[in-house]
């Protein structure tokens, strides 16, 4: 007994093995390593060991292999370093830094020009004087961002994303934090709210919420329309923009981003032709009060390039059979498709972009495509076009831009049951 009790006392942190310390010390959050700095001198120097901070700059500040060897330092060292430089934002840092470097390495070869427009990330001292500016606090993930890249310089096409009609055109530039400063709202409808972009074209731009006000919660980003649809946060908006460009959610034509959502279950093969169709909402030309909900819609036709030489065939007429939530449908039928007859052959693609609107908040449409065979011309067939529906978000009403007492309210897509 006297035995075991010497045995014991004599197992002591000192005489633990480095290894098994080592292994329990790679498990701890870089907070709890730092604070093991000053339990002993033995775990101030395993924490210390290098390899243990390695995972927490591959964590938070995303740093490879390649960058710690350009910078000739230990992981330890960059860790601090960065984190003296950004500490502030390490909750939102990695999340955001992961979306700027995805998004730039996906347009690179496909939108070098909107890349080369990207400016060079805002210090501390510049996001601080903003905020003495507009007596305002500025949101964590906000200015994480704005450390990174501050903003865009204002050129077509902008960075958030294209609309193209034939009488209407949109591109969102994103604005540096001196513009957006300047553009600081305090009247009413836009109260403590600062634009985060800026279409020169329409004027059109994105907000954020600095402050809860007129019932907009802090932080909250929206488009200045009476029908805009909300993001909870700054990371939210920005990450889900970025995740819906690379992964090709978002269409990329002629350098720009156009903001068309495709369903993969909205297709239709007929043949040797598929249909297929994306869609979009635009708050800026829709309204509640009289309800007037504006949807485009870009459509893809395109033979197999299996398909024999001899089935080459041109569209004729199109029908659609549209209808909206409440059951009302209207039927159009015309020649051709926005004023034009293409011909469609082995492994051609026609693609062409159009527009509807609804009384209500939803509706779908459906209809086919009338072609005749180039070699037969007597022969005409019908091709599907698949339903696809189309339906206004959850949006926000802003009741002080209809000059109601009430601030605003939440409106859901069963507006249409509201008179």
């Amino acid at each position: 007994m006297a035995a075991m009790e010497t045995d014991t006392a004599q197992l002591t942190l000192e005489s633990l093995p480095t290894d098994p310390l080592l292994l329990i010390l790679s498990f701890l959050d870089y907070r709890d390593l730092i604070n093991c700095c000053y339990v002993s001198r033995r775990l101030s120097q395993l924490s210390s060991h290098d390899p243990l901070w390695r995972r927490h700059c591959k964590k938070y500040w995303l740093i490879s292999e390649e960058e710690k060897t350009q910078k000739n330092q230990c992981w330890k060292s960059l860790f601090i370093d960065t984190y003296s430089d950004v500490g502030r934002y390490i909750d939102h840092y990695a999340a955001i830094k992961k979306a700027w470097d995805d998004l730039k390495k996906y347009l690179e070869p496909r939108c070098p020009r909107m890349v080369l427009s990207l400016k060079e990330g805002a210090r501390e001292e510049d996001l601080d004087a903003v905020e003495a500016q507009i007596g305002c606090k500025l949101p964590d993930d906000y200015r994480c961002s704005y450390r990174i890249h501050n903003g865009q310089k204002l050129v077509v096409p902008g960075l958030l994303g294209s609309m193209a009609l034939s009488n209407h055109y949109r591109s969102e530039d994103l604005l540096d934090v001196d513009t957006a400063a300047g553009g600081f709202q305090q009247r009413q409808g836009l109260k403590y709210c600062l634009p985060l972009t800026f279409c020169i074209h329409t004027g059109l731009s994105q907000y954020i919420a600095v402050e809860a006000a007129e019932g907009r919660n802090k932080n909250e980003v929206f488009y200045q329309c009476p029908v805009s649809r909300t993001c909870a946060t700054f990371t939210d908006w920005f990450t889900s923009y970025v995740k819906n460009v690379v992964s090709g959610g978002f269409p990329i034509i002629r350098d720009q981003i156009f903001r068309y959502v495709h369903d993969p279950e909205c297709v239709a093969t007929t043949g040797d032709i598929t249909v297929s169709v994306s869609t979009s909402f635009l708050p800026e030309l829709s309204s509640v009060h009289p309800p007037h909900y504006f949807f485009t819609y870009r459509i893809r036709i395109e033979m197999s390039k299996d398909a024999l030489p001899e089935k080459a065939c041109q569209l004729d007429s199109r029908y659609w059979r549209i209808t909206n939530a409440k059951g009302d449908v209207e039927e159009v039928q015309g020649p051709g498709v926005v004023g034009e007859f293409p011909i469609i052959s082995p492994g051609r693609v026609y693609e062409y972009t159009s527009c509807t609107t609804f009384s209500t908040t939803s509706g779908y449409m459906e209809g086919y495509y009338t072609f005749h065979f180039l070699y037969f011309k007597d022969k005409i067939f019908n091709v599907a076009i698949p339903r696809f529906h189309m339906a206004c978000p959850t949006f926000r009403v802003s009741i002080a831009r209809l000059g109601y007492l009430m601030t605003s309210v939440t409106v859901t897509p069963i507006l249409e049951t509201i008179t």
